[in-house]
């Protein structure tokens, strides 16, 4: 049952708990672990699988290639994947003695679940189920964080996606803005039966990312409000204990590292998971997301009990399934945990569930059929394999089409006379466009993150700022040392997506020069830029939130946003014009110098 949304926020906190309890009960369990009349501590096994960032991943496909999705690890992907090992680990523990919960980032993220909100959205008149929905009612889901990206297709989405669930969305810090009260069930409750003593009570207690107040401002503003995770915490984990909880486990999609990417934009912290763990007694386990990181098992003392919470994050789009394992003794008329421990599973070691393939074949077979159409073409190829090193006319495409597209959003407006510029980084070092057609995945794959466009002012000054801390990005190299191209870059464990080249304007980044003092030669239209100017930047709303912390953007006016994915924009545009001729925009406006010697 699907947890009524109108009923929960039309009732008292206390009576909304209730719902939540009702709503989302596990079936009974029977499991014979032990005889009861034997003598000794009597006890209770049962394990909590877990999921995170599945982001539209159920075939282990990419649409971006059109073939079957590997990387230097050879990792799967997909929740058919993830179908096969949980049934492995119901069938080893009995399937009453698990539960099965993700921690968000679910209907976003693939062209699949882009299809199904924005070319064929489940929330037409007798729309479609959305993938996703269908595919984990089928595996049989117990409960599901809300995920920042959750908001990205609006709240209208989000609530017909909530709706075709079989198992609650969870979000005690998804607060309506108006009356904050919870927007979402904040938590479940789930009866798992055992051969002693009474049932074990799992509560499992949602927590979202504060950050989509900023990341999705234009869904969510004055409609819902996001506090610190922390905050909910201490609030929601005494109430599951007095109401009879015997384990709480916390569902968060929050990294575990106690940083932030948006500086101080909120007052609350991004990757907040440890935090939680640290400073709210009473949690057992935290399954933690976001992060796109691996971790099998890690540790927090509690400040208040020295207990240890255990902590897992399972690797992002379904490539690993996490496992908590819990030993429970009944003493004194009441279950208490005894040990918790917690592994991953690699999905790459099982085939996919054919029960979910032939599920979802149809629709797999709808977005292939979309991706692989002719947009356009293009009167020669392009690559991006050099893009992190060289101005290429591939990441030239991108911010073209951002400051074209800004540019026109700006006409007839005060600002309509600055000049605009644009960032782009070199998202992906496979992207291609091929000379002659150009598809759909083509094009969306330039822009493999689901970013969206903003307008921001910035300074000549503020600017330069900018480009020398996005130059942190190379590694010190002398004049006269030898020069691997595959070496200069990543200095500091900078992701290539923490790179940004800007377009419109000229200038040599000096890399035998220690970071902050790597620009010269800055110019626009042939002129030293002045640090007074103001230029408009087009930005993505990643960056334009504090992602990646560079300097001043964040701060600086915005002009103008928009909702629509750039990607999107990118496939819009090549459709409109039919043709992609880099001579029209392609120009080498920065280079990589040392002592001003071009390195290459």
């Amino acid at each position: 049952m699907a947890f009524d949304r109108r009923t929960f926020i039309g009732t008292t906190a206390a009576t909304g708990a209730a719902v939540a309890l009702a709503g989302a009960t596990s079936a009974p369990a029977a499991a014979a672990q032990q005889d009861p009349k034997k003598q000794g501590p009597r006890t209770y096994a049962f394990t909590v699988m877990g999921t995170t960032d599945l982001h539209g991943n159920v075939f282990n496909w990419d649409y971006f290639t059109d073939k079957e999705f590997d990387d230097k690890a050879h990792n799967d992907v997909g929740l058919a994947k993830i179908s096969t090992l949980v049934d492995q680990v119901r069938a080893e523990k009995g399937r009453r003695n698990t539960l099965l919960i993700d921690a968000g980032d679910t209907i976003q993220g693939t062209q699949l679940s882009y299809y199904y909100a924005k070319v064929d959205p489940i929330t037409a008149r007798r729309g479609p189920v959305h993938p996703m929905a269908q595919a984990m009612n089928a595996i049989g889901y117990d409960a599901a964080a809300l995920g920042n990206h959750e908001f990205n297709y609006g709240i209208p989405v989000l609530r017909k996606f909530e709706e075709q669930c079989d198992f609650p969305l969870l979000g005690a810090n998804a607060l309506d803005a108006k009356t904050l009260k919870p927007a979402f069930a904040p938590y479940s409750m789930h009866r798992l039966r055992t051969p002693c003593g009474r049932d074990v009570k799992v509560a499992v207690l949602g927590l979202t990312n504060p950050g989509i107040a900023l990341w999705d401002k234009a869904n969510v503003q004055g409609r819902m409000t996001f506090p610190g995770l922390e905050e909910q915490a201490a609030k929601y984990v005494p109430k599951l204990r007095s109401m009879g909880a015997d384990v709480v486990i916390v569902s968060a999609h929050s990294g575990s590292s106690g940083t932030s990417s948006y500086g101080d934009q909120l007052p609350y912290v991004e990757n907040a998971a440890a935090l939680v763990a640290e400073q709210v007694p009473g949690i057992d386990a935290i399954l933690v997301g976001h992060a796109h990181t691996e971790i099998p098992e890690y540790r927090v003392k509690n400040k208040a009990t020295g207990k240890d919470v255990v902590l897992s994050e399972p690797l992002k789009w379904g490539q690993r399934l996490t496992l908590f394992d819990f030993e429970l003794t009944w003493e004194k008329g009441r279950w208490s945990v005894a040990k918790v421990a917690a592994k991953v599973l690699n999905s790459n070691t099982v085939a996919e569930d054919a029960k979910i393939t032939r599920l979802l074949s149809d629709e797999h077979r709808k977005v292939v059929a979309y991706v692989n159409q002719v947009i356009g073409t293009s009167t020669q190829a392009m690559s991006s394999a050099e893009g992190p090193v060289k101005d290429v006319a591939i990441i030239d495409l991108i911010n073209h089409v951002q400051a074209e597209t800004v540019k026109t959003a700006l006409a007839g407006t005060e600002w309509a006379a600055l000049p605009v510029l644009s960032q782009a980084s070199c998202f992906s070092r496979t992207a291609a466009i091929p000379a002659g057609q150009v598809t759909i995945r083509d094009a969306a794959g330039l822009y493999p993150f689901e970013n969206t466009m903003e307008a921001r002012l910035l300074t000549g000054a503020q600017l330069k700022d900018y480009l020398e801390y996005s130059a942190r990005y190379f590694v010190r190299t002398a004049p006269g040392d030898a020069v691997d191209p595959a070496k200069l870059t990543n200095a500091e464990a900078i992701p290539d997506y923490n790179y940004d080249a800007v377009y419109g304007l000229a200038y040599d980044i000096d890399i035998a020069q220690p970071a902050g003092s790597r620009i010269s030669g800055l110019s626009f239209q042939g002129k030293a830029v002045d640090p007074a100017a103001q230029f408009v930047l087009a930005v993505n709303n990643y960056r334009a939130s504090g992602g990646g912390n560079f300097p001043h953007v964040p701060q600086a006016k915005q002009l103008w946003s928009n909702s629509d994915e750039i990607r999107n924009t990118i496939i819009q545009w090549v459709k409109a014009k039919g043709t992609i001729d880099p001579a029209q925009f392609a120009s080498v406006d920065w280079r990589l110098t040392r002592a001003g010697v071009p390195v290459f």
